[in-house]
């Protein structure tokens, strides 16, 4: 894994992601942004709830378009060689015409070049927006994508296609899906976290799997920690993965939750972010 140097770096973007949803990724995000003062960005599109915490003043909206074909039906003679072209089976010969499915289209732009009658152009569509705002006194953007919509990618590669200088905490989408995978090629460093049991360590050795795809440096920050040895300490100490720090199990914290507090709000939980915080520092070893 390569260090980072931020006397190198005009933004430093931090991806915090998870084998699975449940885990606490959102909670460790917006406080560990507020811990560093650092841009919070929540790219889990399909459900963004970190602006549940943060409660950032809206100011700014934009939406999120995408190409679609368009079908010139008098120059169409329904060959079918578009269908055959599309990859991802958004067009379909019917025998008197194509059909198209334009949630489907992903844009390649490779029917349009085979159509040797010109029956094929594109037209735009929203399936999403990006929101910009202040909460907490740090600078909160999310995506979200529109409902019904089964491509997340368009959105999440329009909020961090061009973030801000400085630091930004991404909060990854849960999983290791193609939405994960987009959100780690923007990234220069990235924390996983887990919990402390058998599934949590099962989807932990798959996002760790990913990450080392992107050879970035990493570290682990184990939420609902009852602060003896688990299952998920002993993974890290064999496969020498550092552990920035622990969060521990908490009726205090949970209740916090419930209610869309900011942990970062209290003063025994504003030190053990401030912690962390300087944990991922050491792990990542900025400078």
């Amino acid at each position: 894994m390569e260090d980072i140097d931020l006397e190198e770096e005009d933004n430093l973007n931090i991806a915090v992601l998870s084998g699975k949803g449940g885990t606490g990724k959102t909670t460790i995000s917006t406080n560990l942004a507020l811990a560093l003062g650092a841009k919070y960005i929540d790219c889990d599109v399909e459900e963004p709830n970190g602006f549940l915490f943060l409660k950032p003043n809206i100011v700014n909206t934009e939406e999120v378009m995408v190409e679609y074909p368009v079908i010139d039906e008098d120059k169409c003679t329904d060959c079918g060689v578009c269908v055959d072209v599309c990859q991802f089976n958004a067009l379909a010969s019917a025998g008197n015409g194509i059909l198209l499915f334009e949630k489907l289209c992903h844009g390649c732009g490779a029917c349009e070049i085979v159509c040797k009658y010109g029956a094929l152009g594109y037209g735009k569509r929203e399936v999403g927006r990006i929101e910009k705002g202040m909460g907490h006194g740090i600078n909160c953007s999310r995506g979200i994508l529109n409902i019904g919509e089964p491509m997340a990618v368009p959105v999440i590669r329009s909020i961090l296609r061009n973030l801000d200088d400085g630091l930004n905490i991404i909060d990854c989408p849960p999983g290791t899906s193609c939405n994960v995978v987009t959100s780690l090629r923007y990234a220069d460093g990235a924390i996983l976290v887990t919990e402390p049991t058998k599934f949590g360590l099962h989807d932990l050795e798959r996002a760790v799997e990913l990450v080392d795809m992107f050879s970035i440096p990493f570290g682990v920050i184990i939420n609902k920690d009852d602060g003896r040895e688990n299952i998920v300490k002993s993974y890290c100490k064999d496969r020498q993965i550092e552990i920035i720090g622990t969060v521990p199990y908490s009726d205090s914290i949970a209740l916090a939750y419930s209610k869309g507090e900011m942990l970062y709000a209290t003063q025994d939980n504003r030190a053990l972010f401030d912690h962390l915080a300087m944990g991922l520092g050491e792990v990542l070893e900025w400078t």
